[in-house]
């Protein structure tokens, strides 16, 4: 039996070994989930909520032993854990308990005069089983958020976590066993097993993780026709106008390209400041980065690099960089797989750090003259998920962000308009295909069944048999529903047409 290892980054320590599941135990999890599915799928909303209810007070209860857990895989602090892990999930669960009736309930439409006396609505029903491949860097949140959606919306799961943290599949079936730990099956593994996954044929796949991956995700669902979503890569642009509160603007900097070491697909990775405040703007950003801590535990600000491989990456950006002219203001330091946070300055979009995802702790820094500069250089990207406006005139940021060609957009603030459950998420380009969050992301996981009602008796004016007096009537129709008549001749028509049909 082959095994995959639990490390945690920090100390390098094997904290435990899981089997990985073989091709057989793939497809066993695969036809349990469709088992379970066929009373799942038909349980009432308000009793799927109560499910969901018992894994949000499971999170409350027991959310020190996983903020443990959590740190223990990823090497990340422990307020990092609680805030980005639990808190976004426990936010989610909230908005579902509260609005999932609503959202998945029947939608009522218009229907055209043609139809007459019909009415046209929506069905909301659940899709099957759905698969989902989850990252290492937000291992609660990111497997969570999509598996509360999908059983809200009356799924069942088969989760793949990353094989960088597999004791979230642990922590997820300890979280279940209050609600119904069936409803999600544990796979464990590297990226073949995803590949079983796809194989054994869910009803829909949902991936985050990188762009690489989700091109050969996206490749292999195609060949199955299996609807899929993809949460995928940014590198996100933050501009900072001269008009800005430059303080609040430093630190949310700070914040937004160093928590979780820079590892997040919102992390800033690119900074454009107004060239009239650059040199102020950059002086604060320095100050504040000078204070942050690296390590480990409650009182640490910044934990280690989670991949290994990812150090290698980082290097290589800030090894380009320099070489092609950037200075480093702070010192450029590694230690085992911790890294001093480095801010970059005189980079331009020749250099990989300003084109290639970082997924480090590291802020290139470049100058822009005004609105149209800054815009082009934002969407300068392959990727397109987040991007932050700072600006005290909010009409100005409204502007910038309708020309930024982004799935999301925070204005005076970073990053964590990801965690707000009443928004949709999702990237443009190629940070991703489709959304989860609000109601666009419930119904995402809900197969859409579009139903009209014929209340009408008799023999409808479109059905054989075929004549010259029903062609001018449908004629008479045309003109009088599209056309630019008087409403004096449309009444008329009407009438006419009414007896006729009649």
């Amino acid at each position: 039996m082959q095994y995959i290892k639990s490390v945690n980054p920090a100390t390098g320590e094997c904290i435990k070994k899981y089997p990985t599941s073989s091709k057989q135990e793939v497809k066993k999890a695969v036809l349990k989930a469709r088992e379970v599915f066929g009373s799942w799928s038909e349980t009432p909303i308000p009793e799927r909520i109560k499910h969901l209810s018992c894994i949000r007070k499971t999170l409350i209860k027991d959310q020190d032993h996983i903020v443990e857990l959590i740190s223990q895989q990823t090497g990340k602090t422990y307020v990092e854990s609680l805030m980005s892990d639990i808190l976004p999930t426990l936010e989610l669960i909230s908005y579902y308990e509260e609005n999932a009736i609503k959202i998945l309930k029947p939608e009522n439409r218009p229907t055209p005069m043609f139809y007459w006396n019909n009415s046209s609505s929506i069905l909301y029903s659940p899709l099957g089983v759905v698969g989902i491949i989850s990252p290492w860097n937000f291992p609660l949140q990111l497997s969570l958020a999509p598996a509360i959606t999908a059983l809200a919306a009356g799924n069942t799961i088969v989760l793949k976590p990353s094989e960088l943290s597999p004791v979230v599949g642990e922590i997820i079936e300890h979280i279940c066993v209050g609600a119904s730990e069936e409803l999600i099956q544990v796979i464990q593994g590297p990226g073949q097993v995803g590949q079983y996954l796809i194989k054994s044929e869910p009803d829909m796949v949902f991936f985050t993780g990188g762009v690489e991956t989700g091109k050969k995700i996206m490749q292999s669902c195609a060949e199955k026709l299996i609807p899929v979503e993809l949460e995928m890569g940014g590198k996100d642009p933050m501009i900072v106008y001269e008009d800005a509160d430059l303080s609040r603007a430093a630190k949310a900097a700070v914040y937004g390209a160093f928590a979780n070491a820079g590892q997040m697909c919102v992390s800033i990775e690119r900074l454009y400041v107004q060239q009239e405040v650059l040199d102020e703007l950059t002086e604060l950003i320095v100050e504040q980065t000078n204070k942050l801590r690296v390590g480990v535990g409650v009182d640490a600000d910044i934990g280690p690099i989670i991949n290994p491989k990812q150090m290698r990456v980082i290097d290589e950006q800030v090894s380009d960089a320099i070489g092609k002219g950037a200075r480093n203001l702070t010192e450029y330091k590694t230690e085992g797989r911790f890294m001093q946070p480095l801010i970059l300055v005189d980079v331009n979009h020749s250099m990989k750090v300003m084109r290639e995802e970082t997924f480090g702790p590291v802020l290139p820094i470049q100058s822009f003259r005004d609105m149209d500069e800054a815009v082009k250089l934002a969407n300068d990207s392959i990727y397109g998920l987040n991007a932050s406006v700072f600006t005290k005139d909010t009409k100005k940021a409204l502007n910038t962000a309708n020309k930024l060609q982004t799935g999301n957009c925070y204005i005076n603030d970073v990053v964590k308009n990801i965690g707000n459950p009443h928004l949709p998420f999702g990237g443009a380009k190629k940070s991703g295909i489709g959304m989860y969050h609000g109601p666009e992301g419930l119904r995402r996981f809900s197969q859409q069944t579009s139903v009209m009602v014929n209340k009408n008796k008799g023999i409808e004016p479109n059905w054989f048999p075929y004549s010259r007096k029903k062609y001018e009537m449908i004629q008479k129709l045309l003109k009088t529903n599209y056309g630019n008549l008087n409403p004096g001749e449309k009444l008329g028509n009407l009438v006419s047409l009414y007896k006729e049909i009649r």
